[in-house]
């Protein structure tokens, strides 16, 4: 599983994650809701060991990611997508997918490059597999983005904000790539402001506010009102996202 105990990150005198604890089982899917400025994408990026811990723990699989000679076998297990898709411009759709696998994963060069075609055809790209980013629209960007991310067989799918810079149309392509992996029991953690797809795919359902984990429910209690003292503060929230 994820593990978080009692984590702590600040930037300069602003406390960004104040005390989180979260537990990620395989098969689940979390979305990860609040306000901008909450404290979400932080979360995200110091699970995959991108911002380093002030305080507390995180685990992946027991392998603690603030230990450098532990970080490498908790990034095996777990990927990441990015908001802004991230993509190497000089490579084609199925060389960005497959250049971990072949460095990390020591997979040869066909293989890799067999499986990531899969892929990218499983996500409506397979005859888009040699073009450049440039040359595709940034719902296809992010698809690539998803693929890259699978194509080193993850335990863990890590999400964070990845329909953000999309619009409408190009946002519901990628969301209808991620419920098909949920159905098929894929382990996320999903960053997002998509309200009613995450009422849609989530398992559990986890509210952040300044900096502290509020609520952690069941997607059902969640959306029936059952966060105790902070129901006040996460309907305000829900009526500003559903009006936006």
């Amino acid at each position: 599983m994820i593990r978080a105990r009692g984590v702590q990150k600040s930037f300069g005198s602003a406390v960004v994650l104040d005390g989180i604890d979260l537990d990620v089982n395989v098969g689940e899917v979390v979305s990860i809701l609040g306000s901008s400025g909450s404290g979400k994408s932080t979360l995200i990026r110091c699970m995959n060991g991108l911002e380093r811990l002030d305080g507390g723990l995180i685990t992946i699989d027991d392998f603690d990611v603030s230990n450098p000679k532990d970080l490498a076998e908790a990034r095996k297990r777990s990927a990441t997508v990015f908001q802004l898709f991230n993509l190497y411009p000089h490579m084609t759709a199925v060389e960005n997918v497959t250049l971990a696998p072949i460095q990390v994963l020591r997979i040869p060069r066909a293989q890799a490059e067999s499986e990531a075609r899969a892929l990218l055809d499983s996500v409506g790209l397979g005859a888009r597999a040699d073009a450049y980013p440039a040359q595709l629209s940034g719902g296809q960007r992010q698809r690539v983005g998803i693929c890259r991310a699978l194509a080193m067989k993850p335990r863990y799918l890590l999400l964070d904000e990845i329909t953000s810079a999309l619009d409408p149309e190009m946002t519901a392509e990628v969301l209808n790539i991620l419920a098909q992996l949920a159905r098929t029991g894929t382990t996320m953690v999903f960053v997002t402001h998509e309200i009613e797809f995450a009422r849609t795919i989530s398992s559990r359902i986890v509210f952040l506010d300044k900096g502290r984990l509020v609520v952690d429910l069941p997607t059902d209690r969640f959306f029936a009102g059952d966060g105790g003292m902070a129901n006040a503060r996460i309907a305000q929230f829900l009526s500003k996202m559903r009006k936006e």
